[in-house]
């Protein structure tokens, strides 16, 4: 109970009303509780369907409840303890609001429905104790025990209210994150579906794996779809440092530029858009992607990485492949094999066009003419093999490839 409210009641209970006056009270409480239903049900219209069924017996339950409270209040000896007539009432109070939550409508009706209880239960006990000779002091103190009972009344039932609110929030949001790690853990579909539906969560075309540094993710939720996911506890591999992983609705085709427009000034890698059920397969690439910048100074979109993924996979079989296919150089001293390789490279690259090779090299049209006779030499008609060509591209066409050939 709230001490200003309690301390409001405890000043006002305890009127030593006359026990006649008090029976009298007590044998008008299951009309009053009557006619304050009626009015509930004439002047909040919210309620008139609710009183037909459980929610209905459960609010006359509390008018009855909270109409013999009252009295018990009022009768009792001045200074006793107004707790003991007060706690069942303010818990059945603190039901109807968490049962008002839980049906999914907020508390006006029935704070509405307290002030017209109030308004009629005071206007007809009121009567009563007029016609029976209660004196103006005490009819006063009668009014103010009125208010302050109601308004504990209410505040138990707004805090009911909140709290199931908060447990629900609570619960729901423990069942998206969830539903999240499922989706990562790659669990089946039929029990991802099910999560789904547990959560309430509605299921769109595609998700996108988002890595996003800890700091920048309240930021980001702001601007994002409300039914973005944010998994708490991931599965293996996990993105190293303080990452926040988020799955982002619907943020394929068209819609993965405004993705990455509001992206622009984090530092963000982002996957590729995935049907939702295999939304683990983007978390995957980003993961990879960081991999190649763990503290990326800019959003990294994943689309744009996709040859060092590939070429990346296998670094050991990379490795193999440029020490097969650059063997006929092997025989030369490092610093020409050097030059050679490199001119190999923009050859390849540049598609045999030399002036552009020769200002990738910064060299004359001349010397790469010249170079690419020394490696006609050496490899023949091999330059010629499409599939040499291929191979040759590949282990020198890699991105990571630099002028040590490391």
């Amino acid at each position: 109970m709230r001490d200003d409210a309690a301390s409001e009641v405890a000043r006002s209970a305890g009127l030593n009303l006359d026990e006649a006056l008090v029976t009298t009270l007590r044998a008008a409480l299951p009309a009053v509780a009557e006619d304050v239903v009626a009015a509930i049900t004439a002047e909040v219209p919210s309620y008139a369907r609710a009183f037909s069924g459980v929610m209905g017996q459960n609010i006359e339950n509390a008018v009855r409840l909270a109409l013999a409270g009252f009295l018990e209040l009022a009768s009792g000896a001045e200074g006793a303890d107004p707790g003991t007539p007060l706690a069942p009432v303010v818990a059945a109070a603190y039901d109807l609001g968490r049962g008002e939550a839980r049906s999914g409508r907020s508390m006006d009706a029935l704070l509405a429905a307290y002030r017209v209880g109030a308004r009629v239960a005071w206007r007809e006990l009121a009567r009563l104790a007029v016609r029976s000779g209660l004196d103006a002091p005490t009819l006063a103190r009668f009014a103010e025990l009125v208010f302050a009972y109601i308004d504990e009344v209410s505040a138990a039932s707004v805090t009911g209210h909140a709290d199931q609110l908060a447990t629900a929030d609570r619960v729901r949001q423990r069942a998206l994150e969830r539903l999240g790690q499922s989706l990562l853990a790659g669990a089946p579909a039929d029990a991802v579906i099910a999560a789904a539906e547990r959560a309430a969560w509605e299921p769109p075309a595609t998700l996108t794996a988002v890595l996003l540094p800890d700091a920048q993710v309240r930021g980001f939720l702001a601007l994002a779809d409300p039914r973005t996911l944010q998994p708490t506890e991931l599965p293996l591999p996990e993105p190293a440092g303080e990452v926040t992983v988020l799955l982002v609705p619907d943020a394929g085709g068209r819609s993965r530029q405004a993705l990455l427009r509001v992206l622009r000034d984090r530092e963000a890698v982002v996957g590729p858009a995935r049907p939702w059920l295999r939304v683990r397969a983007s978390y995957e690439r980003a993961v990879r992607v960081r991999a190649l910048s763990p503290e990326p100074r800019r959003t990294v979109d994943t689309d744009e990485h996709l040859t060092e993924l590939v070429l990346g996979a296998d670094p050991e079989a990379l490795a193999d492949l440029r020490d097969r296919v650059l063997a006929p150089l092997a025989a030369l001293r490092p610093a020409v094999a050097e030059k050679l390789a490199d001119t190999l490279r923009s050859w390849l690259l540049h598609q045999g066009r030399r002036d552009e090779i020769a200002a990738d090299l910064f060299v004359h049209p001349q010397t790469v003419r010249y170079r690419m006779g020394q490696l006609r030499d050496l490899y023949g008609d091999r330059l010629d093999d499409p599939r040499v060509v291929l191979e040759l591209t590949v282990a020198l066409g890699h991105p990571q490839y630099d002028r040590n050939g490391e």
